[in-house]
């Protein structure tokens, strides 16, 4: 088996494809497409975004503090990829693509109603990288559509909400669940006879 020796650059794919929402007013709101964005912390809760100065949202998210990560799905897969070569600037994104901004009790920039999952983040810290600077924040509050929370668990259900992932310029749907966290170590069980 042999590998190739590329330059450097940023490899980690896939990476989640999320529609992010910013403004303190209905008359600024706007959606920014994101794929730079993750997990930095889990106690506190922090999620981090990183944004070209020159998008549009940037300006909203600095002045503002605060933004809302909203997972996208597959029938949103459009939206995405639309909100992320159009500029708020020149368009009313939502009115485009027919999403709903939508108030929640922890943030003033709204979710979006159509995704599955939606993030409230407050800005803790700006950090300047060079052709983006990352958003670290402190994760506010969690909205879940109601539709994908398995009744029996009472857990958000990823499958049925089909969302779809970003990878070197093109859009992808997760597949299958194939275990979950400690699967690979866990004892079986055998069944007692009687």
């Amino acid at each position: 088996m042999g590998k190739q020796s590329w330059k450097p650059g940023t490899l980690i794919y896939p990476l989640p494809a999320v529609l992010v929402s910013s403004g303190a007013t209905p008359e600024e709101y706007n959606l920014l497409t994101v794929a730079w964005t993750g997990t930095v912390c889990t106690n506190p809760p922090m999620c981090y975004i990183s944004v070209r100065k020159e998008r549009h949202s940037y300006d909203i998210i600095r002045r503002t503090g605060e933004f809302v990560i909203n997972l996208t799905t597959e029938e949103l897969a459009r939206a995405t990829d639309w909100c992320g070569v159009r500029s708020g600037r020149d368009v009313n994104k939502w009115e485009a693509m027919g999403l709903t901004p939508m108030a929640n009790d922890h943030v003033a920039a709204p979710l979006v109603a159509e995704s599955p999952l939606s993030i409230c983040c407050r800005v803790r810290e700006v950090v300047e990288l060079g052709s983006h600077d990352m958003f670290i924040a402190d994760v506010v509050g969690v909205e879940a559509d109601d539709r994908f929370i398995d009744e029996q668990t009472g857990k958000f259900s990823l499958e049925r909400a089909r969302p779809i992932v970003y990878s070197h310029g093109e859009y992808f749907s997760l597949g299958k669940m194939l275990g979950h966290f400690g699967w690979s170590v866990r004892k079986k069980t055998t069944k007692k006879r009687r």
